[in-house]
């Protein structure tokens, strides 16, 4: 009778390494995916690979061949699929500690103006969306706006956001000390958990913070209602007291 002798699979530090490398890349694909539409695709590709590894198991030949052809352009696809969630990971992974603390970026006038405008505007019951950028650039979308590249100041955003003026409806969007653009427009969440949110800003808040970055503060014209979107998460109904220090907790993260 043959023996056969089966050797110990040797397991090296680096394995390790590699396969806590990829368990956090998964984990924050399924991090970023969770309560999207994505989510729902998940299921589809489980019963795709699963039909695959039957073919292979039980070498069914036209199946085979299918799925071989497949993964030749499978990983363009799961790009196109995943483009959001994959954008997302990347723009958490490029705001990471070591970034913020090489960036040269100082928040505490934009935190200073920024928190008397959106004051003021929820005194006067104006709408408002105001956008921060942070590492990640929103060229893309200041270039839907009306350019001003003016000067940050909280009377500016006010008159802006007053209503029936010509630049009033869309989002500012703020770069550095300066106001880069007005009357911009922004990506609506696809988040089914905001579907029945009130009101159009919230959403394009929410939707923007999911591509990027940046932090958008939301003023509502119904109930004067001051919120923070960051990282695709929305903060609601912030009292006027605390927004100064709850933005800045905001620009620390």
């Amino acid at each position: 009778m043959e023996l056969f002798q089966i050797d110990f699979i040797k397991f090296r530090l680096v394995d390790l390494v590699d396969i806590l490398i990829v368990a956090y890349i998964i984990y924050r694909l399924l991090i970023l995916m969770k309560g999207t539409r994505s989510a729902q695709m998940i299921t589809g590709l489980i019963l795709v690979f699963s039909l695959a590894f039957v073919a292979f198991w039980f070498q069914l030949e036209g199946l085979m061949w299918l799925f071989t052809n497949l993964a030749t352009v499978g990983f363009i696809v799961l790009v196109i699929i995943f483009q959001p969630e994959l954008r997302g990971m990347l723009a958490q992974m490029g705001h990471s500690r070591l970034f913020r603390v090489l960036s040269k970026f100082e928040g505490s006038k934009v935190i200073d103006e920024i928190s008397r405008a959106a004051i003021r505007l929820a005194e006067l019951k104006y709408g408002g969306l105001i956008v921060i950028e942070r590492m990640v650039g929103l060229k893309n979308f200041i270039e839907t706006g009306k350019i001003l590249n003016a000067q940050l100041s909280s009377e500016v955003i006010t008159t802006l956001f007053t209503p029936y003026t010509p630049l009033h409806d869309g989002a500012i969007i703020v770069s550095g000390e300066y106001l880069s653009a007005a009357a911009c427009t922004l990506p609506l969440t696809k988040n089914p958990r905001f579907r029945k949110l009130y009101g159009m800003r919230h959403k394009a808040a929410i939707g923007v913070t999911e591509e990027s970055d940046a932090i958008a503060v939301v003023v509502s014209e119904e109930t004067g209602e001051i919120s923070i979107a960051y990282q695709g998460m929305l903060n609601r109904g912030i009292d006027r007291n605390e927004f100064r220090n709850i933005l800045a907790q905001y620009f620390k993260k």
